[in-house]
């Protein structure tokens, strides 16, 4: 673990005194091919979520079996994140990658049959999508902790951000399509088309030929328990002062973002009484403001300084714009501060994931990211039952401001705090 240490210390210390590389993220050929399958698998996740909701929604009529599709996904990111991010660890990642895809072709493209034919029996569509989130999980800290080595510390900024972009756009035209094609189609062929993109992702990852971790693994050292390395993880996140304040503090800010936003939607509605072009547009506000930010991200690289501070400082302005929003009386004045709102997210978010890939050991990424994912996965569902509960009792006006005063409390104690992350250049 000392020397893990080391090797962080060592990577924190390069990162600073990086150049920008001379060829372009988009002439990188590794990147390329599992860009384009991230963005296909990512696509199918949404499509598929979707679309298997809708299906259930529109045959049986039933919130509560929806909900158990939905409660399936949570449960499994929350309870194997971490092994995910170890097997990650001590596997090739490309393979698993892809492997993960193929499984998730078979079974999605198993789920269509059985929604196609009458009269199967519901818990076997769960049980499949069960094993479906399963392999989804496996499949992301392996990705995660790939993107160092394919690109590099010179433009891991750029693929960071890059992905970033892609990431909300494919989320929300992924929805989009999804219930599309539901509402056009029906949902066996939704899923089945679903079922595709799985497959063509797997065979992007084949044409990307291997990641040169695998090429740089030390045969020569014993291979330890997996108990062992998921331990290792554990430990490496607990003494890591930058690791154990991103595992902190990432999870409270998709809890407060996330269950905020939702309220204001509510608020959109139950308050303000938006017309239908409005609330669009302040749907669109969010993932806007992100790609803006991440764009900037992008394009400014090497020259953004302080970026710790980057990090805590848009955090505490969420705040007293989540504030902000609470006391304004119609939408379309809200859809400026709203916009500002996702652009900051951007900020808190995208930077710490990039800082992450570069003083992080490569070979204890997928460890790290695992336990990241698990976190943040459970945490916005938590806050949005908690913040829909409260809505319910006091008025969302009420709660946005008691949540964007606690936005802003936590930002200052972080900068109070995480002295790793507040000083990290």
């Amino acid at each position: 673990m000392l020397e893990l240490a080391k090797n962080s210390e060592t990577n924190a210390s390069a990162v600073r005194q990086q150049r920008p590389g001379t060829m372009s993220i988009w002439r990188n050929r590794t990147f390329m091919f599992v860009f384009s399958s991230y963005g296909l698998s990512l696509l199918g996740n949404t499509f598929h979520s979707i679309a298997l909701n809708l299906w259930v929604l529109q045959t049986t009529g039933s919130a509560k079996l929806m909900s158990v599709v939905l409660i399936t996904h949570l449960v499994i990111s929350m309870l194997f994140g971490s092994f995910a991010g170890t097997i990650a660890d001590r596997s090739d990642r490309r393979t698993l990658m892809w492997a993960t895809d193929l499984v998730r072709f078979v079974l999605v493209a198993a789920i269509a049959v059985l929604i196609y034919l009458p009269g199967i029996p519901f818990i076997f569509i769960v049980i499949l999508t069960g094993i479906v989130a399963f392999a989804g999980v496996l499949r992301t800290p392996a990705f995660q902790a790939s993107l160092f080595d394919i690109v590099g510390k010179e433009q891991l900024t750029q693929a960071a951000s890059a992905i970033s972009v892609a990431d909300n756009i494919i989320r929300i035209s992924g929805f989009a399509l999804g219930g599309i094609a539901v509402a056009a189609f029906g949902g066996v062929f939704a899923i089945a088309i679903d079922a595709v993109t799985f497959l063509l992702s797997a065979i992007l990852l084949l044409f990307a030929g291997k990641f040169r971790y695998a090429a740089a693994k030390d045969i020569t050292k014993p291979k330890a328990s997996f108990k062992q390395d998921l331990l290792d993880g554990f430990r490496y996140v607990w003494n890591d002062s930058f690791a154990r304040a991103a595992v902190i503090l990432l999870p409270l800010v998709m809890f407060f973002f996330l269950s905020t936003f939702m309220l204001i939607q509510v608020m959109a509605v139950q308050v303000w009484k938006a017309e239908p072009f409005v609330f669009g547009l302040m749907e669109a506000c969010i993932p806007l403001g992100y790609v803006a930010g991440s764009i900037l991200i992008m394009r400014f690289d090497h020259r953004l300084k302080n970026r710790g501070k980057w990090i805590i400082g848009s955090t505490i302005l969420m705040g007293p714009l989540f504030i902000a929003i609470a006391q304004i009386p119609s939408a379309a004045i809200a859809l400026p501060f709203i916009l500002l709102v996702g652009f900051l997210f951007s900020f808190s978010t995208t930077i710490i994931y990039i800082v992450l890939r570069v003083v992080i050991d490569p070979a204890l990424q997928g460890r790290v990211f695992g336990l990241l994912g698990a976190l943040t996965s459970v945490a916005p569902p938590i806050g949005l039952a908690v913040f829909s509960t409260l809505s319910d009792l006091y008025g969302p006006a009420i709660i946005i401001t008691i949540s964007g005063t606690a936005m802003l409390l936590m930002g200052i104690i972080a900068y109070s705090r995480m002295k790793s992350i507040r000083q990290f250049k």
